[in-house]
């Protein structure tokens, strides 16, 4: 049996539901901005710039739109500028060193089709 098809007469409506589709929009925390610089550490060396937390944030980003590390960095730094928030993404190269210390836990990817 073919799939019905349907006639659209509310094109506006269709029109702006197809734009929001493409719409994104991230809520940052106001714990999470307090949160984004590493606090005072008892060792010696030199000091993190970034918290576990600011590492964890960037991981999960990085995951959620399978993201390279440099343009995982430019997608977060232009997401604070264009939230007027005063804080820098960290390195690249921070993000790669500390995930190895940080503890994110991640639900593997299903390959092919899902089994029920």
């Amino acid at each position: 049996m073919p799939k019905p098809r349907y006639k659209t007469t509310n094109w506006k409506q269709y029109n702006q539901s197809l734009i929001n589709r493409g719409s994104l929009t991230f809520w940052i925390d106001e714990e999470a901005i307090s949160g984004w610089a590493q606090s005072k550490q008892n060792k010696r060396g030199r000091p993190r710039r970034f918290s576990d937390l600011a590492i964890t944030t960037a991981l999960m980003v990085k995951r959620v739109f399978s993201m390279p590390l440099r343009a995982l960095q430019g997608l977060i730094d232009s997401i604070f500028r264009l939230a007027h928030v005063p804080l820098s993404c960290p390195h690249y190269t921070c993000i790669s060193r500390r995930a190895k210390q940080v503890d994110v836990s991640f639900k593997t990817k299903t390959r092919g089709a899902i089994q029920h």
